[in-house]
């Protein structure tokens, strides 16, 4: 029998928020432990919650991004439960009013591009994190209490290869509105799936299962694999799937039991009474949505249209926003865009991961690579030479120094080339016999031999076209 997967996924994704989102603690990644919280974010009595502004700017933004429906009415609940990674024993969260309704996400897929709905994403806390070990477990309460957007998926995705291109889409968006850092390996953006598999055909949904916690995109799609694989073994041996929770493990590549799930649990749900409705004002949701950043479809449309890139180009330099940001700070100053891009894609992107620095740290000035560009076009340096020259502006020198400092100036003098070209021709006599017997490597030997006269300073092109001018004057 054959088999159809249903995917549903909920992301959980920290903003990039200077404090936390009820409190004035500041959000923190790798601090000691304990360090960056207070009373609020440990739920002391008689502490009250206050709103972050600043997240619920970055919220509007991703639910413009994603096509939501924006509710300017801001209202926050409690969501009941006990866990230690819980000092209040609730969270703060939107259920009733989530920020955002509807939405959709465009996904390539191999069968061409696909859409995939979004139920909804609202803002809520953070909970503290638990460290376990045989000695009992520790809490950290940095996290706690740091701001989140969650968005949950509608059940479009049918596959583990959709998922991930569901995940990574998502993820690039969020990373270019500046919304997250969407560091999935420190816990910035985090991945649950929802998996079930009903006969093809069907229109019923089959039993789900729930895999926690996946921090990266490969095993987004590995979990999803390796849980509709396990689906249908067990459906295939007359047996039938349990609702639950489970984990992927690395090593089996297989999913692991976490927890049966009996039922939907009652979290008790009622507007948190500390916290006043919030009516946003029209204007400040406009100025905001007026002011986002370009999104990395409308940039890879932007870099085809204008600059007539490749998708593979395209696509290479969107994937990282601050190379892209330096691109196109690039073809401010060329109209060479292709060799910009090739530049930028290969030979940058090479040269700083060997000496282990990050884009945002380039020390090559965005104008100086476009001038060594210009100059290999205008016949100045020869494409050899521009070797050399990018070597010194990834120190941050300046071509034009550079070309003077080494003497590399490339000849292009017609009359300075013909003197060079003559005694090269008067010297060689076997060469030019040669040439004229039809053996065409002769004009390559020439033409070395005038770059070694000439200190490799003289243009290659113009140089090949007036020893062959030559040759049949002779």
């Amino acid at each position: 029998m054959k088999y159809e997967t249903i995917i549903g996924i909920e992301i959980h994704c920290e903003l990039k928020t200077k404090t936390k989102m009820f409190s004035g603690a500041p959000t923190s990644f790798g601090e000691v432990a304990n360090t960056c919280v207070n009373e609020i974010d440990l739920g002391h009595p008689g502490t009250l919650p206050c709103v972050n502004k600043e997240a619920v700017r970055l919220a509007i933004l991703a639910a413009t991004a994603l096509k939501c429906e924006i509710d300017p009415l801001v209202k926050f609940d409690r969501k009941n439960y006990y866990y230690s990674d819980l000092p209040k024993g609730y969270q703060i969260t939107q259920q009733f009013h989530p920020i955002g309704r509807g939405g959709v996400i465009t996904i390539d897929t191999e069968q061409g591009k696909k859409d995939i709905r979004i139920n909804r994403m609202h803002m809520e806390e953070d909970t503290a994190k638990q460290f376990h070990s045989d000695a009992g477990t520790l809490i950290d309460f940095n996290r706690a209490g740091t701001p989140l957007i969650e968005i949950v998926s509608e059940p479009d995705i049918r596959s583990g290869a959709e998922a991930a291109a569901y995940v990574e889409k998502l993820r690039s968006i969020l990373y270019y509105l500046g919304v997250s850092d969407v560091k999935m390996e420190e816990g910035s953006m985090r991945c649950d799936v929802n998996v079930s598999i009903r006969p093809m055909g069907s229109d019923t949904f089959g039993t789900k299962t729930e895999v926690k916690n996946l921090n990266s995109i490969s095993n987004v799609q590995k979990a999803i694999d390796a849980e509709v694989a396990r689906q249908i073994e067990i459906v295939e041996s007359g047996e039938r799937v349990i609702q639950a929770t489970r984990r992927y493990d690395e090593t089996t590549k297989s999913t692991i039991l976490m927890r049966k799930k009996e039922g939907n649990v009652d979290y008790k749900f009622f507007p948190d009474p500390n916290i006043t409705p919030i009516r946003l004002d029209d204007a400040w949701i406009r100025e905001i949505q007026e002011n986002m950043e370009e999104l990395p479809d409308e940039r890879k449309a932007r870099y085809q249209s204008s600059y007539g890139l490749n998708d593979y180009d395209a696509d290479v330099l969107v994937a990282n926003r601050e190379l892209s940001n330096f691109f196109d700070e690039v073809v401010k100053y060329t109209e060479n865009y292709k060799k910009a891009a090739n530049w930028v894609i290969v030979e940058v992107v090479a040269a700083l991961n060997k000496a282990n620095i990050k884009v945002k740290d380039n020390p090559c000035k965005p104008q100086h690579l476009a001038d060594m560009i210009n100059m290999v076009d205008k016949g100045e340096i020869s494409g050899k030479q521009a070797k050399v020259v990018f070597e010194e502006i990834m120190l941050g020198k300046d071509p034009k120094q550079v070309v003077e400092e080494k003497g590399m100036k490339q000849m292009s003098d017609t009359s300075a080339l013909l003197e060079i070209i003559t005694t090269v021709l008067d010297n060689n006599p076997q060469s030019i016999e040669d040439f004229k017997n039809g053996k065409d490597r002769a004009v390559g030997f020439l033409v070395g031999q005038v770059m070694k006269a000439s200190k490799g300073q003289a243009n290659p092109a113009m140089t090949n076209k007036l020893i062959q001018e030559e040759l049949a004057k002779r």
